[in-house]
């Protein structure tokens, strides 16, 4: 697979133009460091259809797929009981098309109902998700239906990457990007479109949950153990080789931050602007709050992507 470039990402804009919610940009409060303060604003992508960036990602693959003539009266299928298979199957609906949602058996209930809320139709197939992803490639290869994925697509990640260019409209004069990093989707698109701005990218990955930052420092793609607690949405067990390309170029910079970190950062956006978020969005900001993080120079300014809101807010305290 190539490397993803911005012409991709700008292709993506043009097709999702007017089908997905314009991030609101927001300033937040600074950071004070060593050297002096950095400006830091919320890019507020948690507002989007379905509750994440997933949705960008989504419509430019159902949308490039139908220009090439590869979306077929079958429709779309995903194995994925989270943001992604919501987000699927809101742009199949979107498009007037059918989605099959493949998941485990034990799915929470909620999430089965959310995805038939979109209008999928969900087949619940063994006790794991290897057996759905199983039975969902089955039913691809049989119906003639459009396979798609979580995150390793280039028109997936082109269309995450959009969020950038939103972002920069917004604030042209940008040092860094700072975003939370799963499988790699949404890092490859947005790493790749500020590459093109001159702004750099900040990669943040919690500690035990790794896969790019390994990936990095092996210098290939290698297989993570998983134990986050935001191993929900950030719990890929293997970075797609588009992320890795896109974390090899110098405008990127890898940081960890420990669950902790992640907690009180997740906290702290309830405490301070009242935003219940996951805690995938919550590991973006412990990325520039974290002593191990990202320290930005004096004057910066640094924009941190809010990814997502599919959370349960019981455990935020008042």
């Amino acid at each position: 697979m190539g490397e993803l470039s911005f012409a991709d990402v700008e292709a993506a804009r043009a097709r999702i133009a007017g089908r997905v919610r314009e991030v609101p940009v927001v300033r937040a409060d600074d950071v004070v460091t060593e050297t002096g303060s950095a400006e830091v604003f919320f890019a507020l992508e948690f507002l989007q259809h379905t509750g994440t960036f997933k949705a960008r990602g989504a419509q430019n693959f159902l949308l490039a797929h139908r220009e090439a003539g590869t979306l077929t009266g079958a429709g779309v299928t995903i194995a994925s009981g989270g943001n992604a298979g919501l987000a699927c199957a809101w742009a199949a609906r979107e498009l007037g098309v059918p989605a099959t949602v493949f998941l485990p058996a034990n799915a929470p209930r909620v999430k089965v109902e959310r995805l038939r809320g979109y209008g999928a139709e969900v087949r619940l197939v063994g006790a794991e998700y290897a057996e759905a992803l199983a039975a969902c490639t089955e039913f691809a290869a049989t119906t003639g239906a459009l396979a798609s994925h979580a995150y390793d697509h280039p028109f997936i990640a082109a269309g995450a990457g959009t969020v950038v260019l939103e972002i920069h409209r917004q604030l042209p004069d940008l040092d860094a990007v700072v975003v939370a990093v799963g499988g790699g989707g949404l890092f490859a698109g947005v790493a790749t479109a500020a590459r093109h701005y001159g702004v750099r990218t900040i990669a943040v990955e919690p500690e035990n949950c790794r896969a790019l930052n390994a990936a990095v420092e092996a210098g290939h793609l290698v297989d993570v153990q998983l134990d986050s607690v935001a191993a929900d949405s950030l719990g890929a067990r293997r970075a797609s080789d588009m992320a890795l390309r896109a974390a090899q170029h110098e405008s990127v910079r890898s940081v960890l931050v420990s669950d902790a970190e992640i907690v009180r950062a997740r906290q702290s956006l309830w405490d301070e602007y009242r935003l219940a978020v996951e805690h995938a969005a919550g590991a973006a900001l412990a990325g520039v709050l974290s002593p191990t993080g990202y320290t930005p120079n004096d004057g910066e300014k640094v924009c941190v992507v809010l990814c997502g809101a599919n959370t349960n807010p019981v455990d935020l305290t008042a």
